[in-house]
C-alpha cells in the first residue's frame, strides 16, 4: 500500500494532462446536454497537429495553441451540421468523428509520429507543474467566461432552449460556440499528452469520451456541484481521481494493461448505477417513514375518539 501511495505522482500527472478533456467533455454533456462524440477524433487532431508542426521546427507552444484552434474548427463544424444542417447532435458527433480520422491522417501523413528528439513545453521542468498551472489557468478562464453574459447564454442554453430564445438569444450560436470552445479543450489535451508521452497516434482518441465522461461523473459525485467554480474543480478532480483508480485496478494481479477500456467502462457503470440506487433507497425510506407517521398519527385519531 505504502509502494502504491508513493507512486502516485504518475496518475496525478495523467489526471491533469486529460483534466482539460473532462472540462471539455463537461461543457457539451452537462452544460448544453449534447451527447457530442466528436472528442474522439478532436483529441487526436490536438496530438495531429501538434506533432506534425513540431517536427517542422515550430515553437512547442505556438503548436500547442494552433492544436487548440484545430480543435475549435472540429467543433465548429460538429455544431454548424446540428444547427444549420439539422442533423440531430449524436449523428452530427459521429459523422464528424469519422471524417477526422482521415482528416488526422493528412495532417499527420503517417499513423504514428514520434517526439522524442523534439522540444516540447515541459522542457526539463516535472510535467505535474506545468500542467498544475496550465489546468488552474484554464479552470479559471473558463469559470470567468460562463460568468460573463455570454456564458450565462450558453447555460442557459442547455437548461432551455425556449427560454433563451424569448430573450432574444440565438441558441444556434451559443450551440456552436459550446461545441468550439468543448473540443477545443480536448484538443489541447491532446496536444500535452502527444508532447509529455513522446509521440502522437492516430489512434490515441478512441475512448477518450468514455474517459471524458467518468471524471465528469466522479468528480460530480465525490465533490459535488453548485456553483461553476465548485462544478470545474470537481471535473478536475474527478480525472485525478480515475487515474488513481485505474492504477489501483492495475494493482489487481490478473488485470492487465489492455483491459483499460474495460476498467473505464466498469466505472463509469458503477458511477452511474451507485448514485441511482442510493436515490432509490432514500425514496424507500422516506416512504417508509411518511406510512409511519400516517399510521401514527390515524392511531392517535381513533384513540381520542375512543
Amino acid at each position: 500500500m505504502l509502494d502504491f501511495v508513493m507512486r502516485l505522482d504518475g496518475p496525478i500527472e495523467l489526471g491533469l494532462l486529460y483534466a482539460l478533456m473532462a472540462l471539455g467533455v463537461y461543457i457539451t454533456f452537462r452544460i448544453l446536454d449534447f451527447p457530442d462524440l466528436t472528442v474522439d477524433g478532436s483529441f487526436t487532431t490536438g496530438a495531429a497537429i501538434a506533432a506534425i508542426l513540431i517536427t517542422n521546427g515550430v515553437n512547442p507552444w505556438l503548436a500547442t495553441l494552433a492544436a487548440f484552434a484545430g480543435g475549435m474548427l472540429a467543433g465548429i463544424c460538429t455544431g454548424l451540421l446540428h444547427t444549420k444542417g439539422k442533423i440531430n447532435g449524436l449523428l452530427s458527433g459521429i459523422i464528424m468523428m469519422i471524417a477526422l480520422y482521415s482528416i488526422n491522417m493528412r495532417i499527420m501523413g503517417k499513423p504514428n509520429i514520434s517526439l522524442s528528439q523534439e522540444a516540447n513545453i515541459f522542457g526539463s521542468i516535472d510535467p505535474i507543474y506545468i500542467m498544475l498551472v496550465i489546468v488552474i489557468i484554464g479552470k479559471l478562464l473558463l469559470d470567468a467566461f460562463f460568468r460573463t453574459d455570454l456564458g450565462l447564454a450558453l447555460r442557459a442554453t442547455g437548461d432551455n432552449k425556449r427560454m433563451i430564445r424569448s430573450f432574444g438569444a440565438n441558441t444556434d450560436t451559443t450551440t456552436i460556440l459550446g461545441l468550439s470552445i468543448s473540443n477545443g479543450l480536448v484538443a489541447l489535451s491532446g496536444a500535452v499528452v502527444a508532447q509529455q508521452s513522446s509521440f502522437a497516434d492516430i489512434g490515441s482518441g478512441i475512448g477518450m469520451i468514455v474517459i471524458g465522461l467518468a471524471s465528469v461523473i466522479i468528480g460530480e459525485a465525490v465533490l459535488g456541484t453548485g456553483s461553476v467554480f465548485r462544478t470545474t474543480l470537481a471535473v478536475v478532480c474527478g480525472s485525478i481521481i480515475y487515474r488513481i483508480v485505474v492504477a489501483a485496478a492495475y494493482e489487481i494481479p490478473w488485470l492487465e494493461a489492455s483491459d483499460l477500456k474495460l476498467i473505464t467502462a466498469i466505472i463509469v457503470i458503477i458511477a452511474l448505477v451507485v448514485p441511482t440506487i442510493n436515490r432509490a433507497m432514500k425514496q424507500r425510506s422516506q416512504a417508509r417513514r411518511r406510512s409511519s407517521e400516517l399510521l401514527a398519527t390515524q392511531g392517535k385519531t381513533k384513540g381520542g375518539a375512543l
